[in-house]
This record gives C-alpha cells, sequence and structure tokens, in this order.
C-alpha cells in the first residue's frame, strides 16, 4: 500500500494525517484505515478532540483511486469500495469527539464528503472544489448526503450538475462548508491549533452532547449510504464509466 494513515496525540488533540502519493486519494485499504483510526480516537479518553488533516501543500485529497475504481469487475467488489467512504462518514459522523477539519489544498469527489464530514472546516484559499463524478460517469451518491447537510441542495446540486469546474475556497465558505479561509497554511495551522486547545479543555460531556445534537436525524445513515454505495457500484461497471474513467487517467 503505497499510502498512510497516522495519529499523533499531544495535550487531549489526536491529529489524523492521511497520505497517498497520487494527490492523497484514497484506494479501500486507506478508506477503511481512516475509519478505524477515527472510531478508536473517538473511544480513547486521552483525546479530547480531533484534528483530520493530510499531508503536502498542494491537494487536500483527490478522492476515489481511479486505479483501483478501473479494476472493479462486478457489483459486489464495487459496493465494497464505495462503502468505504460510507464508512468514514459514519465513523466521523458517530464519533462523540469534535473533529476540526483542516483542508490546505483542492479537494475533489469524496475529499468534499470528508470536509463535510467533520464538524468545524478550516482552509486555505487554494482549497477549491469539485464533485467530479459525474463527469466520470457516476455521481456523488456516497458523500452527497454528508455534502448536502452541510451546504444544502442548492449548492450541492450545482457542485454535482457543474462535475468538471473547480469551486473557490471563498465559495465554499460562502456556503458554509468552510468557516474560515486564510492567506496561507502557516496562518491556518496557529488558527486551528488556538481552537483545539481551547476544545481540549472543554467539558468532554458538554462537547459530545453539542456533537449529539449537531447529527440529529442522521440516524439512517448507515442504511442509506450502503444503499448509495450500491448505486455507485453499479454504475462503475458501466461501459460509459469504463471509457470515461479511462480517458480522464489518460489525460
Amino acid at each position: 500500500m503505497n499510502g498512510t494513515v497516522n495519529i499523533e496525540i499531544n495535550q487531549g488533540i489526536g491529529s489524523i494525517t492521511f497520505f497517498h502519493p497520487q494527490s492523497n486519494s484514497l484506494p479501500s485499504e486507506i478508506l477503511n484505515l481512516l475509519a478505524d483510526t477515527i472510531t478508536s480516537a473517538g473511544q480513547n479518553e486521552e483525546v479530547k478532540v480531533i484534528i483530520l488533516k493530510s499531508e503536502g501543500d498542494r491537494a487536500f485529497c483527490a478522492g476515489a483511486s481511479f486505479d483501483e475504481l478501473i479494476a472493479i469487475k462486478d457489483l459486489e467488489t464495487g459496493t465494497q469500495f464505495f462503502s468505504g467512504f460510507a464508512k468514514v462518514i459514519n465513523a466521523a459522523r458517530k464519533c462523540p469527539k469534535l473533529i476540526i477539519g483542516r483542508v490546505q489544498g483542492k479537494a475533489v469527489g469524496g475529499g468534499v464528503g470528508l470536509a463535510s464530514a467533520v464538524d468545524y472546516c478550516m482552509a486555505t484559499q487554494y482549497a477549491s472544489v469539485k464533485l467530479s463524478e459525474l463527469a466520470i460517469g457516476i455521481g456523488p451518491f456516497v458523500v452527497g448526503p454528508a455534502v448536502e447537510r452541510k451546504i444544502g441542495v442548492s449548492a450541492m446540486s450545482q457542485l454535482a450538475i457543474n462535475a468538471t469546474e473547480w469551486h473557490s475556497a471563498q465559495w465554499a465558505q460562502s456556503k458554509g462548508l468552510y468557516t474560515e479561509v486564510y492567506d496561507n497554511i502557516e496562518i491556518m495551522d496557529e488558527a486551528i491549533h488556538a481552537l483545539a486547545q481551547k476544545l481540549a479543555t472543554s467539558n468532554p460531556e458538554a462537547m459530545r452532547l453539542l456533537k449529539q445534537i449537531f447529527w440529529e436525524g442522521t440516524d439512517h445513515w448507515d442504511t442509506l449510504l450502503t444503499e448509495r454505495a450500491g448505486m455507485s457500484g453499479q454504475l462503475v461497471l458501466s461501459a460509459f464509466t469504463r471509457e470515461a474513467i479511462n480517458s480522464f487517467k489518460n489525460k
């Protein structure tokens, strides 16, 4: 596996960092590790607040691994792959700790889903967003509920329909995806650390209850996101989608 997921715990702050050499894309192994790491951090009494971030300074997350997408040959494998995104979103949703997102660069597809699944997301001016799924013959079905919950149906449909267009970090902030947009990584990291320090000394039970309220009405997502994974798993088998993915890879 050419990728990693690590966690560092310091003074009550659990920093979860994922990495993949292909612009921090998300193959199945990374998705499963990320979901497990978020769940474990939520159960660790030493962790009071979580920061979710990726390595590098150019891309936060390129979304699904194209190499793995094109290798899918049957519905079961396809559903299993897209269920990896469901696992990460549900892990973040169920985690009793507040999660701060750190988006230093571009976010595509599943990367937008990750940014939507955290509780408080901060970004740099370079963190433009795109839901590119329709452009390769599928749709943002699994991440859709998280994105829609965060920015609303209207903004989510803009991203989903205009699938080849980048939307700026300022646009994402105006829709509620990002709470703040900073000029550079250094300033953003200072702000994230300051907030995380405050939360690390706040009442854990109050934060747990607050998060529970934030996510009211999502108890059915275990079933919903699995169903959505099946939709994507079916579409990725079509000749249209396979040709679109190959065309995109060869650009």
